[in-house]
């Protein structure tokens, strides 16, 4: 039976009932870009994908692809082309014994986390609920435990993927390699649709839980230099952050939520692990300090959910930085001063990766991760709140070392998200794989 003989995919033209709620449906981001594609495809299987990218060649109509919605800039929704939702993709399978999973691209990380958790396995699923797998792996994948672990992408083992003339094909290091090499880390410039990934599993950690302490306004620089100190020294097993908001515990005004979260194989390993936070010399004049918080991986996803409610508009810029901290503090400063209110917030993320990665597109990561998130909810204000991610760190950009893809900004400030070797060789993939550029590349470059 052909692709089409099977397909029920459900599209949506221009001007048709259901179409605008299907455009806005796309994007959990409430500040919708004023985009609109010709077409949009609502696929429920293989099937419907093949038959979609084949109307969009018939009719000449360029392709974006969205599995979960929660690309701040909206990259997939583009102008006149076919929008391609994946999100009901989403079948999962777990072989316990092998370890290894498979899950189509619109299951949501945390659905991922909690049925693996019922196995005592584990995989590096992302920080916010409701992030569909798809976008999350593509761009790298900063998750739970990535700091042992690596970026989520480097879990993947192979994709199953339709390409720009409708065929499907496998792609793992033995087969298809150089798709395989480009889908980890390409983000939303990847050219094919993946409809499922293989992924490999962990046992779960034995303990999680985290380390807390908050700061006022008086302690901020104090604080950021004592982060930046211990940054390298920090075991692999803590994910240590600080975000700066108006809500932090018990501080008045603007504030840091200093957390570190760990996930270890026993107690005796977390509180040994977490012993420099105890340490810190900062901490009796801590706002709120809880040296070791046992919690579960529900508990975590409630606490970062705080900051990303669902409903709002957002504005989101990022950076990667090793600069010095007295040449960070000025700007650091400059964001504190201009703080808008919560949710709003900055977050300082302590990353300090391994010298070496496996060969894949992902490629550019540093000691620090910055990123900025504006957060309202009234369309009146979004020329008050929208621009100061940006105004923030476009002061900063000789500092900064590139962005990751989750936070992009790129149709607003380009910037270096893979090292230049690799961005030549994925262009030189594409004209492999998409000789007619069907599928969309990332914005603020040449399409």
């Amino acid at each position: 039976m052909n692709s089409q003989s099977r397909s029920h995919c459900r599209t949506l033209r221009r001007g048709e009932s259901g179409y605008e709620d299907a455009r806005r449906g796309a994007m959990w981001n409430a500040r919708v870009p004023d985009r609109f594609p010709a077409v949009i495809a609502q696929a429920r299987d293989v099937y419907d994908v093949i038959a979609a990218v084949r109307l969009a060649k018939r009719e000449v109509l360029r392709v974006g692809v969205v599995s979960g919605g929660h690309s701040w800039s909206g990259n997939h929704l583009r102008e006149g082309g076919l929008l391609l939702d994946v999100s009901r993709l989403n079948d999962l399978t777990i072989d316990r014994d092998a370890m290894r999973a498979t899950t189509g691209p619109g299951r949501k990380g945390h659905e991922l986390a909690g049925m693996l958790a019922k196995q005592k396995l584990f995989f590096p699923a992302g920080h916010c609920r409701g992030v569909a797998v798809g976008g999350y792996l593509l761009q790298g994948g900063y998750g739970w435990h990535s700091r042992e672990l690596g970026p989520a992408c480097m879990s993947v083992v192979g994709l199953d993927i339709v390409t720009a003339d409708g065929r499907l094909v496998h792609a793992s290091a033995d087969e298809n390699a150089d798709l395989y090499w480009a889908a980890r880390g390409s983000g939303p410039g990847f050219f094919g649709i993946v409809t499922r990934f293989h992924l490999q599993l962990y046992p779960r950690p034995q303990v999680i839980g985290m380390g807390v302490q908050t700061y006022g306004r008086e302690m901020f620089d104090d604080v950021f230099r004592w982060l930046h100190e211990v940054g390298s020294e920090v075991p692999r097993s803590i994910e240590l952050q600080a975000l700066m908001s108006r809500d932090a515990p018990r501080v008045r005004g603007a504030g840091l939520l200093v957390v570190a979260p760990i996930f270890a194989e026993s107690y005796r390993q977390a509180w040994h692990e977490l012993a420099f936070f105890r340490k810190n010399p900062l901490r009796k004049k801590a706002k709120l300090s809880i040296p070791f918080l046992p919690c579960g991986i529900n508990f975590m996803y409630r606490g970062v959910g705080q900051h990303y409610p669902a409903n709002h508009r957002y504005a989101v810029d990022n950076m990667w930085t090793r600069a010095a901290i007295e040449d960070l503090l000025p700007g650091l400063n400059r964001v504190a001063d201009t703080l808008p209110p919560a949710p709003s917030h900055m977050l300082w993320m302590n990353w300090s990766p391994p010298t070496q990665r496996p060969d894949m597109a992902y490629s550019v990561e540093d000691n620090t991760y910055l990123a900025l998130y504006s957060v309202w909810q009234n369309a009146a204000e979004d020329e008050q709140f929208a621009s100061w991610p940006v105004d923030c760190l476009r002061p900063m950009q000789e500092l900064s070392s590139g962005c990751q893809l989750a936070d992009e900004n790129l149709g607003q400030r380009p910037q270096r998200f893979v090292t230049e070797e690799n961005l030549s060789r994925l262009d030189e993939l594409r004209a492999k794989y998409d000789p007619e550029r069907k599928f969309y590349s990332w914005m603020g470059r040449p399409q």
